[in-house]
């Protein structure tokens, strides 16, 4: 296989038919770990909204057990992924994620500026550390997928396009980024599980990267100290040159999935999409139980 095997894949398809296929080809085969990486800032950065960060650290699912709440989201999202948004189970991840939202007071601008993330943060990722840019068709395709799963949530007023969706990004965390304990909490927790996915002699290192890693405005609002000048250089660089060696390997062959790599770690035994996530008390019976096509 050549390097740009996926690439010539990608340019016979049709962005406007075929995102999905498209989209699992960028994250899975050209982009899995730069894809994985980059919505776990996509996610991280939703902290630093107040009502967010609030309603997060008010469930006690992101302090207490953060770990099968970090588990939860990656199989949820990557199996709806993995098997399309149309099949029986992607259908059933989106359903078990719209009874969990379903059962809190979430309001539209919030999950719409969820979804503008998820579409937003791994473009940039990808232009900026990537091994290569981010091409229209796989850009295109993000946005249709998105769109698409982002009505299969009810959510209303989705952007048109990328430029819509990045404006809509921007100007929420303009907007309503605040500092508040409670999005601080939810965000030392998250910091806390991600460096024990490195040896412990790295933990220190990695949890000054990763804050390094966060946009100015982000690391305020969430009250982190601006890193030295030294860490960032070397926290940013390091990210280029992996894309840099990453360029000279061969494509890869077979998807790569979060799922079966150390860090998932709440169900050796396997999981089932139902079981997956919160079941608060209070949950209406029939909450999430129909989509929108």
């Amino acid at each position: 296989m050549h390097r740009d095997h996926w690439q010539r894949k990608i340019a016979e398809l049709d962005p406007e038919t075929d995102y999905e296929q498209i989209a699992r080809i960028s994250a899975m085969h050209e982009f899995p770990w730069d894809s994985q990486q980059a919505l776990s800032f996509a996610l991280f950065r939703t902290y630093a909204v107040p009502s967010i960060g609030r309603l997060l650290f008010d469930t006690g699912e992101f302090t207490r057990a953060v770990q099968k709440r970090h588990d939860d989201t990656t199989i949820l999202l990557e199996r709806i992924a993995e098997t399309g948004l149309e099949s029986s189970e992607g259908r059933a991840g989106v359903r078990r994620m719209n009874q969990m939202h379903g059962s809190y007071d979430i309001s539209h601008d919030d999950l719409r500026y969820v979804l503008a993330t998820f579409v937003v943060t791994p473009a940039r990722w990808v232009d900026r550390y990537g091994w290569r840019q981010i091409t229209p068709a796989e850009r295109l395709a993000s946005v249709r997928y998105y769109q698409r799963l982002g009505r299969l949530m009810g959510i209303s007023e989705i952007p048109a396009d990328f430029a819509g969706f990045a404006e809509l990004m921007d100007s929420y965390e303009r907007e309503n980024y605040a500092a508040n304990a409670a999005s601080r909490a939810v965000a030392d927790s998250t910091l806390d599980l991600f460096v024990t996915f490195y040896p412990r002699p790295l933990r220190g290192v990695m949890r000054r990267f990763s804050v390094a890693l966060l946009d100015d405005h982000l690391r305020a609002a969430l009250g982190y100290p601006k890193p030295p000048r030294i860490i960032s250089a070397l926290a940013h660089g390091s990210l280029t040159a992996r894309g840099r060696l990453v360029r000279r390997l061969p494509p890869r062959r077979r998807p790569k999935l979060l799922r079966d790599t150390h860090r998932v770690r709440s169900y050796p035994g396997g999981f089932m999409i139902e079981h997956l996530g919160t079941f608060p008390s209070t949950m209406p019976k029939q909450t999430g139980e129909s989509l929108i096509t």
